[in-house]
């Protein structure tokens, strides 16, 4: 029996409208989160991690992760939302009701990470880089209070995204910047902190220059994930070279739930990732590759599963003597 893969979507944005069949205000197909999920468990994606980006959506992605044992969800503010915490008109009440929605999430067992949270300057019309700067940094006493590690956000502001992370970093113990799609030099100032691991998606592997830039990341400080339903990895992309896994597709109008829809992606395509991170690196062995990355996910975000694990490999190792 060949070994199995197993995959930790770290990134799945389950509470937007395309998971409930709606594209651009239009209900095409009825919600599909099942149909969805059964494609991804039916690969070998093991857990997913559900994405909040604001203090609405952060409620939202906790109710999804309820629903099944495999989902955990984060609780934050995206850079590009963070002017909600001044429209509230009681910016720390706002604050105070995103840490309480934390706690509640992880009595539960299910918030695993505070964000989505970071800076991003390609779309300062939807919030100053003041404003981010101010609400990025406070989100850390968030991290701090509860422990938890930090689910990041960066583009084109590694300056400052690295100036706030360095002033901040007594008060988290690892983060990872998801979705990277960076310059070498933003790599390489990412990787200079040593709690800090990279997440790779279908955006990471557009061009050959996407494709050099991931060569240059350590495995050892690399996860996966799709951010769908964006992020596709695409006929036109560099990394579509490597990709060997593909599932039939119909447009959103033919909605078959055996069937992914065109244009959308979904968490079982964290596989196509793994197969270009594995062939971009010339890795032949995916199975090892999928267990070192599946290992830096728990380490960050289900560390008392490697504990449970140890103990129990300790356990039958004195059982046999």
């Amino acid at each position: 029996m060949s070994p199995t893969i197993k995959m930790i979507d770290i990134a799945v944005n389950f509470t937007d409208q395309m998971f409930k069949g709606i594209y651009n205000g239009r209900q095409c197909h009825a919600a599909d989160i099942p149909a969805v999920l059964a494609r991804a468990w039916s690969v070998g994606v093991d857990r997913i991690i559900v994405t909040g980006g604001s203090l609405q959506e952060s409620r939202e992605a906790l109710e999804i992760a309820e629903t099944d044992g495999r989902l955990f969800c984060t609780v934050g503010v995206h850079p590009t939302r963070c002017k909600e915490f001044e429209d509230s008109g009681d910016p720390e009440g706002h604050f105070q009701a995103l840490v309480s929605l934390a706690k509640e999430g992880i009595q539960k067992g299910k918030v695993v990470a505070v964000g989505e949270c970071g800076l991003d300057y390609d779309r300062l019309q939807f919030c100053p880089p003041e404003i981010q700067r101010k609400y990025f940094e406070k989100q850390f006493e968030l991290a701090e209070a509860l422990k938890l590690p930090m689910f990041l956000h960066m583009r084109a502001a590694a300056e400052d995204f690295c100036n706030i992370l360095t002033s901040q970093k007594d008060r988290f113990t690892f983060g990872v910047a998801h979705s990277f799609t960076g310059s070498a030099e933003d790599r390489d100032k990412l990787l200079s902190f040593d709690n800090l691991f990279i997440g790779i998606n279908g955006c990471s592997l557009k061009t050959t220059e996407n494709l050099e830039v991931l060569r240059g990341i350590p495995i050892e400080r690399m996860m996966i994930e799709t951010d769908s339903p964006y992020c596709d990895i695409r006929n036109t992309h560099a990394g579509m070279q490597f990709v060997k896994s593909v599932w039939p597709s119909k447009k959103k109008e033919k909605y078959d739930p055996d069937s992914t829809v065109k244009g959308r992606n979904e968490p079982c395509s964290v596989k196509q990732v793994l197969e270009v991170v594995a062939g971009c690196k010339g890795i032949h062995d995916i199975h090892q590759l999928s267990k070192t990355l599946y290992n830096n996910t728990c380490r960050i975000f289900f560390p008392h599963d490697l504990d449970a694990a140890a103990d129990a490999i300790l356990e039958k190792g004195i059982g046999s003597q």
